[in-house]
Parts: C-alpha cells; structure tokens; sequence
C-alpha cells in the first residue's frame, strides 16, 4: 500500500493489517507506551473544507507518533489560486513525507499520488471517506469481536460514505443491504463493484434493510457543497429516518454508527442517537487510532 485513496483500492489483507496496527496503537497510547516511530516526519494537511475530527484526530495523531503536522488549508495556498495539482504534489514532495488532503474532487486526491512522490491520504471528498470506514470497522470488530458475517445496513444518501462502507464492509466478507431513494443511489462505479457479491443488496425500502441488522449507519442528508439542495432533499429523504421503528426490525444488540456531525431528528432521532451515543464517540474516537495506523503503514520508514 503506498497510499490511502479510497476503499476500493484495498484488499482485504491491507484492511485487516490497519485495523490490528489500529488496535495495537489504541492500546499502547491507552496504557501509556510511546510509540513516536515518525519522529523527525512532516506532515501536510490539505484542507478544502471544514472540519472538526479530522483536524484535530490527525493533528494529534502525528504528535503522538513523534512526528509534525502542517495545516495548510487551500484557499491561502496556491493551489487555491489555480496552481495545477501536478505543481504542488510536486513541490510538496519536497518538502513533505506525506500529504493528507480533505477536498471536494477525488480527481484532486488521484492526481497528488500521481504526480508527487510522497504517500497520499485521502482523508474526504464527495466520491471517498476510507478514513472513517476504517475507524467503523475498528470499533464495529471492537463490539462484535470480528465482521464476518455481520448485516451492515445503511439508511440514507448514497455520498461517499455510502460508497466507501459498501467497499470496506463487502471487501471484509460482511452482509451489506443499502437503502437510498433512487435518485440519490451510491456512484456506479461502487454498484458495478457491489454487484459481483451475493451479499449486497440495494432497496428504496429502508425496512427492508434494516431486518436483522447488527449494525446501522446513517449519515446527514446534506453534505457540505449541498447547502442550495438542502429543502428538496429534506423532502427527498422523508422516511429515511433511523427511528424505533427501524430499530425494531433489527437485532436486539444492533450497534448505530454515525460519522458526525448528526442532525437529530432528521437522519436519526435524538432518543436512538443517545441510547447508541457510547458506539457513536468511539467510532468517533477510533479515527485518531485508525488514521495513526494509516500514517504509520504509509510513512514508516
């Protein structure tokens, strides 16, 4: 592996090897063993959009493994004054031993690996959100005790998260049913992925996938770059609700997993976010673990 760019370009040998380093890194920061392996390491964070988590669980991250974190958010760099991507991969390779970018385009991710000479982490854009899928899947193995097998239900837009849990759940052997309105579906590339696993399915109906489920996931309706869309999706999305009676077609221990923020009452109800708020800010949590792994597994020496 010599970058993170989305879910679909691991196997599932890579996923399992970054969730047990996740597991191992959680543990020694836990019981206070230092484990400052990128020490002397730079750092660059690229940011396109806002941000709460990721800042602060990268940032913290890279301290915590001995390393130095460079905010650098785009609109005071060049790139955000038409510099080609090419130019500044190049340029930052430089100077970088990595380069964490949270943009709107893939395209933006695609071309810093393809250009730049340092490994790149694709910490969100509208197509991909692999860091957080690799922190679900950390703390769904951490309540389950392993993935296979398990009925991951999503409820909601078919964003990128929708696209990167339909690759990393289907990629660990797990039972993934998609609910989504038809115009709002997940990218054709990940349903032509999806469609070669017997264990996929996608529905309109969100009861229908959330029968028997042992986890749930949920995301907002609107993402940041949406704001102009946000009253024909509240419509669109009526229904899209993971409420008690979605809850009750599940198994009884069903975990919820949101990456946040939440809008209560509207992708989720507050009574179900708080009753599943224990597995939400673990989930929350395991990005710093998550993407600990991920820098280390890229920028080790």
């Amino acid at each position: 592996m010599n970058h993170l760019l989305k879910m679909l370009d691991l196997s599932r040998e890579e996923i399992t090897d970054l969730l047990n380093l996740a597991d191992q890194l959680k543990y020694e920061q836990k019981h206070g063993i230092s484990h400052k392996v990128l020490e002397g390491k730079s750092l660059g964070m690229i940011f396109a959009k806002a941000s709460t988590r990721t800042r602060v669980s990268f940032e913290v991250g890279m301290y915590q493994l001995g390393g130095q974190p460079i905010y650098l958010s785009a609109n005071d760099m060049q790139i955000g004054r038409g510099e080609p991507v090419q130019d500044t991969a190049r340029v930052l390779s430089r100077y970088l031993d990595g380069i964490m970018i949270r943009t709107f385009a893939q395209s933006q991710v695609e071309d810093l690996a393809k250009y730049g000479s340092i490994p790149i982490i694709n910490a969100l854009t509208d197509f991909a959100h692999p860091c957080q899928v690799l922190a679900d899947l950390m703390t769904i193995r951490e309540f389950k005790g392993s993935l296979e097998g398990l009925n991951v239900c999503y409820i909601g837009d078919g964003n990128n998260m929708a696209n990167s849990i339909i690759a990393g759940c289907l990629k660990m052997d797990m039972n993934v049913h998609i609910a989504c309105p038809d115009n709002y579906r997940p990218d054709k590339e990940v349903l032509e992925f999806a469609q070669q696993y017997s264990n996929f399915k996608m529905t309109s109906v969100p009861a229908e996938a959330a029968v028997d489920a042992d986890v749930i996931f949920t995301d907002v309706w609107s993402s940041m770059g949406m704001e102009s869309e946000i009253e024909q999706r509240k419509i669109a999305f009526q229904g899209y609700q993971v409420n008690d009676a979605i809850m009750a077609l599940a198994h009884p221990d069903c975990m919820i997993q949101h990456c946040l923020p939440a809008h209560r009452e509207e992708e989720i109800t507050e009574k179900v976010f708080e009753a599943h708020a224990n597995e939400i800010f673990e989930e929350a949590e395991n990005r710093l673990h998550a993407q600990k792994a991920v820098m280390v597994a890229l920028m080790k020496d």
